[in-house]
């Protein structure tokens, strides 16, 4: 018979159903606080990013070390436990626009947090690497758009874009105080939610997403990411640009919808769509450049 001792920096493994089962439910509870705020645009876009985390995992789901420790075990429950507590703390809340405004940066956070947590929980400090591909894109559903909310509002940039495009199509536009459109008939003003920065961390997401499930060479992808944010700010300047002159014509249903209805959505999907295409086109471009093997 040979004695066993016990040790504090044992090696734990817990089940991989049981690791299931808790991402699953810190999902569930994100997606709901998401709906609950009202957040669409994130909760549909949401939606992507996990489909394209689950889509990693379930392919190397026999390599994944599932091997932890004490000590990241321990950090990785505390971790959760952070997520538990804050979801429960504003759950509670009557999620007014004064209220989205003030939760959203660490609310979308929670994916990040979470994943960091489960990854610990799963594989500890060491194993942790295996999910650096996961943890990536979840930072970027929520993290560059709460880095924005601590820039400058880049709203004038927009407003002097959009009346430039405007300009050239041929309608009599003029800006005043930076950030008003006008135009005859009417105008707009537009404000730090319509500066279209939100867009641009969308499409910033969906590169990094794109980078990562289907790699090009290393020289190109550099500028991948300037290019998502170029498309998101463009297509949301076209948008702006609609509603000025939805306002100069007194179309105010029409303008409605554009700016609170489906319409905005509208938007946020041809950015998707445009930066689609161009990676799509990215690919094509790598795929007829790469050198191929000569038959004897």
């Amino acid at each position: 018979m040979k004695a066993t001792s016990l040790t504090p920096l044992q090696r734990l493994k817990i089940p991989p159903y049981w690791l299931l089962a808790i991402a699953a439910g810190l999902v569930a509870i994100y997606m709901t606080l998401s709906w609950k705020a009202g957040d669409e645009a994130q909760l549909g876009m949401s939606v992507l990013f996990w489909l394209a985390v689950g889509s990693l995992l379930w392919g190397k789901r026999h390599e994944l070390n599932l091997d932890s420790e004490v000590l990241p075990s321990i950090v990785g429950a505390l971790v959760i436990g952070f997520v538990l507590w804050y979801s429960a703390s504003i759950s509670g809340l009557r999620l007014t626009n004064e209220n989205v405004q003030r939760l959203a940066p660490l609310l979308r956070l929670l994916p990040f947090i979470s994943a960091v947590g489960v990854a610990l929980l799963a594989s500890g400090f060491k194993g942790f690497k295996q999910y650096w591909q996961e943890v990536t894109i979840l930072f970027f559903l929520g993290g560059p758009a709460t880095i924005a909310s601590f820039i400058p509002d880049i709203s004038p940039i927009t407003a002097i874009f959009s009346a430039f495009m405007l300009h050239y199509m041929g309608f009599q536009v003029y800006l005043y105080d930076k950030v008003f459109i006008n135009l005859p008939d009417g105008g707009v003003k537009v404000y730090h939610g319509c500066s279209g920065m939100e867009a641009m961390t969308y499409v910033l997401g969906l590169s990094v997403i794109c980078l990562i499930m289907f790699p090009i060479a290393r020289r190109k992808q550099y500028f991948v990411p300037l290019i998502a944010l170029v498309v998101g700010f463009v297509v949301n300047s076209f948008r702006v640009a609609l509603m000025a002159v939805l306002a100069n014509a007194q179309n105010m249903e029409a303008f409605k919808y554009w700016h609170e209805g489906e319409g905005s959505l509208v938007f946020g999907m041809i950015s998707v769509m445009v930066f689609g295409v161009f990676y799509w086109l990215l690919l094509r471009l790598e795929d007829t450049s790469s050198p191929e093997t000569e038959e004897a």
